[in-house]
């Protein structure tokens, strides 16, 4: 695996796999399926809409704050230019997996905002799909990496339901 030399390269090559990656499934293909035709709601739309749009604007503030901490880390979340140390900052402190969190509040947020099942069903293919990467690649390659740093994390941390309470590296159940 190539690891990314400088802050500069860390920074390029994490823009550009949000771009190709969570703008393509919680972006283009979301477009794709739905046309982003907004669904006529009527007296529900007060409080569909907001909930629609809170939905996609966490996921948003949420993936980009994941991404970042990557480049901070002088990597990318790309699976061919990580960070050579582990990343249990930020948002991580407190779900292993919130990129893929994010990704798909975003697609939910823009099925309820389009009244569109079709991104309901897509959003069930992309977690299965995620859930079988994150099995079969990441934890395995993640524990080969950093062995019992990623355990300890992993025992301290839940993959897919936030803690309420900031992990902190070093202190079982923080």
């Amino acid at each position: 695996m190539a690891r990314v030399a400088s802050p500069a390269r860390a920074w390029m090559g994490t823009i550009a796999f949000l771009f190709l990656a969570p703008g393509i499934v919680a972006g283009l293909l979301p477009w794709l399926i739905s046309g982003w035709q907004q669904h006529d709601w009527s007296g529900a739309a007060w409080i569909v809409v907001p909930i629609a749009w809170i939905a996609i604007a966490t996921g948003v503030v949420f993936l980009l704050h994941a991404f970042a901490l990557f480049a901070q880390h002088r990597g990318t979340p790309a699976p061919v230019a990580p960070t050579e140390t582990l990343v249990v900052t930020g948002v991580y402190r407190f779900v292993r997996n919130p990129m893929y969190l994010a990704v798909l509040a975003i697609i939910l947020g823009q099925a309820l905002l389009f009244g569109n099942w079709w991104l309901v069903l897509y959003a069930g293919i992309a977690l299965a799909a995620v859930v079988t990467f994150v099995k079969g690649y990441e934890e395995p390659t993640l524990f080969r990496t950093f062995g019992e740093q990623y355990l300890d994390y992993r025992r301290n941390v839940p993959g897919w339901w936030p803690r309420l309470t900031p992990w902190r590296e070093g202190r079982p159940d923080s």
